[in-house]
């Protein structure tokens, strides 16, 4: 089965764990609803925010590496290491899972999508728009 990849992370993700991030996220914006003043730091610390592809690439390509690297000096049973943790990142490509995805996401790491919300979010803050409020609601 091969996942949609707008959403392959989050339909692979326990619902409680989805909610819990959303949940952070939605009292990230209260707070700075308050407190404009601090919108562009926070904006500057998306910039840096590690998503979870970024994350699973970075883990993937270290190990790979290190299994390589063990296998033409120590053993070749190392090589078995590169070709697992490679095998799991296809089955992410395809499904949207691989085996520490479920660890870091209840670590709070986000989707690239669930960050942008938060900018977009945050945005609409700074230029005084109300966000996520329908127009016509106000009036």
């Amino acid at each position: 089965m091969i996942a949609e990849s707008a959403y392959r992370v989050l339909e692979q993700t326990d619902a409680r764990v989805n909610e819990r991030i959303h949940r952070d996220t939605d009292r990230r914006i209260a707070y700075f609803r308050s407190r404009p003043h601090e919108i562009s730091q926070r904006l500057r610390e998306l910039d840096q925010e590690w998503d979870i592809e970024r994350m699973l690439e970075t883990a993937s390509s270290g190990l790979s590496l290190s299994g390589v690297i063990l296998g033409i000096g120590i053993s070749r049973k190392w090589l078995l290491l590169p070709l697992a943790v490679q095998g799991f990142m296809m089955m992410h490509a395809l499904q949207g899972w691989c085996p520490p995805l479920p660890m870091l996401r209840r670590l709070g790491f986000r989707t690239v999508y669930e960050i942008e919300e938060e900018r977009a979010a945050l945005k609409s803050l700074q230029i005084g728009e109300p966000y996520g409020v329908d127009e016509a609601e106000l009036d």
